[in-house]
């Protein structure tokens, strides 16, 4: 009798744990950090505080101008148009926002990354050669494709990933990112163009780089 109801009790206790183990599941970050604070006169929540369901209108939903071409006249040819929690208030909580980007001829959207969320990118326009790296672990295998209008790809969150217009027109992509506030490092402008910098010699060894050629890039980027 006692070895029946050693049978029965060891599911119990293994449901048990699993239970304890979801309960203790950290919440996804929303934010680049969070730092804990015992001063409630300071206090700050992981994403937004809520509007009182009474006050909320028709307005906290919606956002206008996603047809109006973005400004591709600078360095790297791009413009991305950001719909987040920002533009639309009744994004909060719901962990998806959404972007339109605009590329001149050759321009790109340069290797970056979104610490908070996966994009489905969709081309309504243009031919895109678009592409993410995987990680280390992953020995940083290159995923890359030719788009053409409809064609839609995926980068997984995290991932390095860029697109560029490798036709002779202006293209127009719309993408799709599971944050409410996605983030988004490009990976240029935070290695060099840090705030303070970085040692250059930290640069020119992590990069197989001359110290010199570093610095002008730290120029370049730089605040």
């Amino acid at each position: 009798m006692r070895f029946f109801k050693a049978l029965i009790l060891i599911p119990i206790a293994i449901l048990a744990l699993v239970i304890s183990f979801a309960e203790a599941y950290d919440p996804s970050p929303l934010q680049d950090f969070c730092v804990a604070i015992d001063d409630l006169n300071g206090v700050f929540v992981n994403g937004r505080f809520c509007k009182d369901p009474m006050r909320v209108n028709a307005e906290d939903f919606f956002f206008s101008g996603l047809n109006v071409p973005g400004n591709t006249s600078n360095q790297v040819g791009s413009n991305v148009t950001t719909v987040n929690v920002d533009q639309i208030p009744g994004l909060n909580t719901m962990g998806i926002s959404l972007v339109r980007i605009d590329y001149a001829p050759h321009g790109q959207n340069p290797p970056h990354t979104h610490p908070r969320g996966s994009e489905i990118l969709v081309l309504i326009k243009g031919t895109l050669y678009v592409g993410f790296v995987s990680s280390n672990q992953d020995n940083n295998r290159l995923f890359a494709k030719v788009l053409h209008p409809g064609d839609v790809f995926v980068f997984p969150i995290g991932m390095i990933h860029f697109q560029v217009n490798i036709g002779k027109v202006p293209a127009v992509a719309f993408a799709g990112l599971s944050s409410q506030n996605a983030g988004v490092i490009t990976i240029a402008n935070a290695v060099f163009g840090s705030n303070p910098p970085i040692y250059p010699e930290v640069l020119a060894r992590a990069f197989q780089l001359d110290e010199n050629i570093v610095k002008e890039l730290q120029a370049k980027f730089g605040p």
